[in-house]
């Protein structure tokens, strides 16, 4: 892999890896993090943003520490514009991980949503759950 590798994290996926700091989706995250760039829109980061700061997760993170993965997570992420629109995920709400996949021409989705996993692969992106992304090799 290249530095120039793109990568789609779902939420779940995202929230799941910040709170749980040695869970599979972290383990993934940081890999990713090694191999190449995040790619986000709009719509994706206001979804992690609102999910982030649920007062459910205070009892795992403080706000600020969720505030700094924010900030951190949108300056370092490659925003793309979404031009193509994409309907065919059955769950619509999971559609705009896939537009920024498309539009970006992401390699890699990672998520554990069934919705989503289920079209794998995805035009030219591969969807993966993050142990499946573990066990591939970064040559």
């Amino acid at each position: 892999m290249t530095n120039s590798t793109l990568f789609v994290f779902d939420t779940n996926t995202l929230v799941s890896a910040l709170l749980f700091a040695s869970s599979t989706p972290s383990l993934a995250f940081q890999k990713a993090q090694k191999s190449g760039f995040f790619v986000c829109s709009d719509e994706t980061f206001a979804e992690l943003s609102e999910v982030l700061m649920r007062p459910k997760f205070d009892r795992y993170l403080s706000q600020e520490s969720r505030h700094l993965f924010l900030k951190a997570y949108e300056r370092s992420a490659l925003w793309t514009t979404i031009v193509q629109r994409v309907t065919d995920c059955r769950d619509s709400k999971d559609n705009k991980f896939l537009e920024v996949a498309i539009n970006a021409q992401a390699t890699w989705l990672i998520s554990g949503d069934a919705d989503l996993l289920v079209l794998h692969p995805y035009h030219d992106v591969q969807i993966l759950t993050p142990a499946t992304w573990l066990s591939v090799d970064d040559d």
